[in-house]
């Protein structure tokens, strides 16, 4: 899978990331550093993981303007083994150095986030229903963390609260009734815009489909309470599961029948993939896959 993505939003990202890091200027390489050493190495992925980020690392060590050779490895989206190089370095030592650390930030959080969601893809493999992501991503790293969960085999909802209405439990709470919140949702979106909304019980499963709704969210049933919401609405709309959901859990939801899963913990709750950049050494025994 290539990065294809806003190029001009991804520089943004690494710019400020890089400005973070940076500030007025890599103290400890300029001082110990030569200005014109050379270096080789390779990116290791030190656990068993799902790659994501490739390209961006190599957007880093191109931002930073030096001439640097930076040479992927594997494909984007390999599962590898631990131990595995996945992509190779070369060129001055004193850029590469300074945008180790930021480079190795981003593909080890992508590559979590990826290796998660196809972690919980993996288990709901043999049903048919999609894994997809929420908005509770990282500010400021969203377009790249839902790309990620692309690449570990989700899908994604909506990417902001500009293109597609989610009407929940508090927008309800201040209007009055999910008929009330629907019926001027639809007075104020164009039609091509669906409109979902949040459910918690049977009554309210009732009165969204009642209203028309494009989406269904039932939001923190049990199993056995989701079933009877999935019969009740019976394909008339599409039907998503969300809150609460864990990896020993998620079988029983997909068993319900719902079209679709979505998950926070996806982006909100990973584990960086260890990644780790190694300098000056020849490991040419080491798997490429």
């Amino acid at each position: 899978m290539e990065l294809n993505l806003n190029r001009q939003q991804i520089l943004r990202m690494i710019d400020d990331a890089l400005a973070e890091d940076i500030g007025t200027g890599d103290l400890t390489t300029e001082a110990v550093v030569d200005s014109t050493q050379q270096v080789q190495g390779e990116l290791i992925a030190k656990e068993e993981g799902v790659i994501a980020g490739l390209a961006v690392a190599g957007l880093i060590f191109e931002r930073l303007g030096a001439k640097i050779d930076y040479q992927q490895q594997i494909e984007e989206g390999v599962r590898v083994r631990p131990q595995t190089v996945i992509a190779t370095i070369s060129g001055l030592a004193a850029p590469i150095l300074t945008g180790e650390r930021v480079a190795l930030n981003f593909l080890q959080r992508l590559s979590g986030i990826a290796t998660k969601t196809a972690q919980y893809a993996e288990l709901v493999a043999d049903y048919d229903v999609r894994i997809v992501d929420t908005r509770k991503t990282t500010p400021g790293l969203r377009m790249l963390e839902k790309y990620a969960v692309r690449v570990g085999g989700g899908f994604n909802h909506r990417c902001g609260l500009y293109d597609a209405v989610l009407i929940k439990d508090n927008h309800i709470q201040v209007v009055g009734s999910i008929t009330e919140a629907v019926e001027q949702a639809k007075e104020g979106v164009p039609h091509t815009v669906k409109i979902e909304v949040e459910v918690e019980t049977l009554a309210e499963v009732k009165e969204a489909l009642a209203s028309g709704v494009d989406i269904i969210m039932l939001d923190n049933m049990p199993p056995e309470l989701m079933e009877k919401a999935v019969g009740l609405i019976a394909g008339q709309t599409v039907t998503e599961a969300s809150g609460g959901i864990t990896a020993e859990t998620i079988k029983e939801v997909a068993q319900a029948g719902v079209d679709i899963i979505s998950l926070g913990t996806l982006t909100h709750t990973i584990s960086a993939l260890d990644i780790s950049l190694r300098l000056g050494s020849d490991n040419n025994d080491r798997p490429k896959g």
